[in-house]
């Protein structure tokens, strides 16, 4: 089956750098209209910048947790491309936070951004994907919902509790979401990373320079991936080849979550 996406609109969260920007890249490259959706507007400014005006892009700034900026969000993108066939929730937002004393606050944070924001989004895109394809009548495809997430959901980082519960909730939200919309023919998938090249992982080797190795060292593929190796993943997910796959979490990190940190030093 193909693994063309051409003419299918997407909306990308996160997507003003990082992530969230290499998949939007990669969609607009295989063919998609792709709408740009961060809250940072000048770097979504300088991503799209290079663009040429006939290339099927769109920028959406805005705080994706404020329920109104969702609606508006899906509003534009209607505007601009009359439907929409895919959603990737890459938006994320880490902070540390202490774990014998964590502080109600951030995790209600770190919960509302990593998880909520994306589930309430997912809602208000997949009611939109349900009527596209009943005006079409078509009952084999009506759209593909992609959620990231990182290996903190099953390999928990006591400094960051609070990022580590969020992104479990967001796997479960993931399998949950895609039992309720399995009968619309919408697919729910998620991928979740590590050893992957991410904006937080470069600030994290810049401010330790030993981090590289470390990483490497517990990556049995041996080298850190650069973000577009998952936005072809992200890309397999929202296309025809992956039209039997729903409710699965793919994991890109280089087979990092098979090794046994210990073993990895010792070897």
């Amino acid at each position: 089956m193909s693994m063309s996406i051409q003419g299918r609109t997407a909306i990308v969260t996160g997507a003003g750098r990082g992530i969230g920007l290499a998949v939007a890249h990669h969609l607009v490259e295989r063919g998609a209209n792709v709408v740009f959706a961060d809250r940072d507007e000048a770097a979504l400014e300088t991503v799209v910048a290079d663009y040429d005006d006939d290339a099927h892009v769109l920028t959406f700034a805005g705080n994706m947790s404020e329920k109104l900026v969702m609606a508006n969000l899906l509003s534009a993108t209607l505007d601009s491309f009359e439907r929409v066939d895919i959603l990737v929730n890459a938006h994320r937002f880490v902070q540390g936070s202490d774990p014998l004393d964590t502080d109600p606050a951030v995790l209600e944070e770190m919960l509302r951004q990593n998880m909520i924001c994306g589930l309430r989004l997912s809602q208000m895109v997949a009611k939109r994907m349900i009527r596209q394809a009943e005006d079409q009548r078509d009952l084999t495809q009506a759209g593909a919902i992609v959620n990231i997430s990182t290996l903190a959901a099953i390999r928990p980082v006591p400094a960051m509790l609070g990022y580590s519960i969020a992104c479990a909730a967001q796997e479960q939200a993931t399998r949950g979401l895609a039992l309720a919309l399995a009968p619309h023919k919408i697919r729910v998938n998620g991928v979740s990373f590590s050893s992957v090249m991410s904006h937080e992982l470069k600030l994290a080797l810049k401010a330790t320079p030993d981090l590289r190795d470390q990483i490497i060292a517990g990556t049995p593929l041996g080298r850190i991936a650069a973000a577009d190796e998952l936005a072809e993943t992200v890309h397999y997910l929202v296309s025809d080849a992956a039209r039997f796959v729903t409710g699965q979490i793919l994991t890109v990190d280089g087979g990092r979550c098979l090794a046994d940190p210990v073993t990895a030093q010792v070897l």
